[in-house]
């Protein structure tokens, strides 16, 4: 058992580079190997039963730092140390046998961790049961489907008795109900007072589970601190770069049609202002059908807030070389904060798919006439334009509420 005078985890400047086959010359000779920093002078501490969340971009360091945390791969300089036993979930298979059977893995797994065979017993029951995998318990591993995988592995590594949790994004390969079971039990793991470590990329989750946020950008660390602070710092970092290439092509989508550039009229806007977007769209190969556009309003906690289709307004385009187009938006009441724009192009698939086309800020000016404490506002997405009309019931003055016990 880990003394709770040491910090769970602590990375001390972590780095780990590989060096990867560098281009042709010509076709028989290729260039010297070039260098790829993966994770850079990367330091922190986390106390025991600590929730922390790790976010960042594809190819951010996120699941690299886990592998060295799990001494799956060594750190080419810095140190890392955990105190307690560590259960982890990283990517589907790890830490399983494919050749052993459901049953058999889950007792090898709890022995790895040092647990005794009757501690693993007094857990059995429990884990088969949320894996609700009964069927096949008995079946080779190797044998299941990705999602039965991750759910055995899953109820595995929350039900074993490590002090400290390390789970990567391998939730997204099971349905959305396991998905909501999965963070039922992260919380309930949290609450024990166990230490998590959570990668994802989905950021209500994060936000729901962590008090604490790592975020990662190109290996190094560019942010240890409050959740929400965190979001908006990654979700800031993620937007510069798209804005910078929204012709370089690589998006998903057939390509025959491109959003080439995309701003928003003003940076700033009041919560009830009309919000206009300016967009164009090249046809990069020809394409002479009818499309339709649609259009997301996504906050700093990556919830979609509004989706804007122009099929509902029956509006499809004609394709041409070039068309310049304006989106205009006043309800809902955004509330402060930064959001982003994604557009998306679409005929019978998706010609383009430009997310983080563009960003601007809601400025902290409310849309109302009357004045009221924070718990007046705290619940919510966005603000309402609403009224409140009383039938029978005769207007009181305005006035302060007694604090309540």
């Amino acid at each position: 058992m880990y003394s709770s005078t040491l910090p769970a985890i602590e990375a001390r400047g972590l780095g780990k580079h590989y060096f990867i086959s560098g281009p042709k010359d010509n076709w028989w000779r290729r260039l010297p190997k070039q260098r790829f920093q993966a994770l850079e002078d990367v330091s922190f501490a986390i106390r025991p039963g600590e929730v922390v969340g790790i976010i960042g971009r594809n190819g951010a360091g996120k699941s690299t730092l886990l592998k060295i945390l799990t001494q799956i791969t060594a750190p080419s300089h810095g140190e890392a140390d955990l105190h307690g036993r560590v259960g982890s979930l990283l990517e589907v298979g790890t830490g399983f046998h494919p050749e052993l059977t459901g049953r058999e893995n889950i007792f090898l797994n709890g022995s790895i961790l040092g647990m005794r065979r009757a501690e693993i017993r007094s857990a059995f029951d429990a884990i088969v049961a949320f894996a609700g995998v009964e069927k096949f318990l008995d079946t080779p591993v190797k044998r299941y489907s990705s999602g039965m995988y991750v759910r055995l592995a899953f109820a595995v590594a929350a039900h074993l008795k490590s002090e400290i949790l390390l789970i990567d994004e391998v939730l997204a390969v099971g349905d959305s109900e396991f998905q909501k079971r999965c963070l039922g039990k992260i919380r309930d793991v949290a609450d024990s007072g166990r230490t998590i470590l959570f990668v994802s990329h989905h950021l209500q989750s994060v936000a729901a589970l962590c008090s604490r946020l790592l975020v990662l950008e190109g290996g190094r660390l560019i942010h240890d601190g409050g959740v929400q602070r965190g979001i908006e710092c990654y979700m800031s970092s993620l937007a510069k770069p798209m804005q910078k290439d929204l012709t370089a092509g690589r998006r998903p989508g057939s390509g025959e049609m491109r959003v080439s550039s995309a701003s928003s009229a003003q940076s700033l806007y009041e919560c009830a202002e009309a919000k206009r977007i300016l967009f164009t769209i090249q046809n990069q190969k020809g394409f002479c059908g009818p499309f339709f556009l649609s259009i997301h309003l996504v906050d700093a906690t990556g919830n979609i807030i509004t989706q804007c289709d122009s099929r509902l307004l029956g509006q499809w385009f004609q394709a041409g070389p070039c068309m310049d187009f304006e989106f205009k938006i006043q309800t809902p009441w955004l509330k402060p904060g930064e959001y982003r724009v994604d557009i998306y192009v679409c005929a019978s698939g998706f010609l383009d798919q430009c997310e983080h086309a563009c960003v601007f800020e809601v400025l902290p000016m409310l849309p109302y006439p009357g004045a009221a404490g924070n718990e007046a506002l705290a619940h919510g997405v966005v603000f309402g334009d609403f009224e409140i009309k009383s039938l029978n019931a005769t207007m009181a003055h305005n006035q302060e509420l007694p604090p309540s016990n």
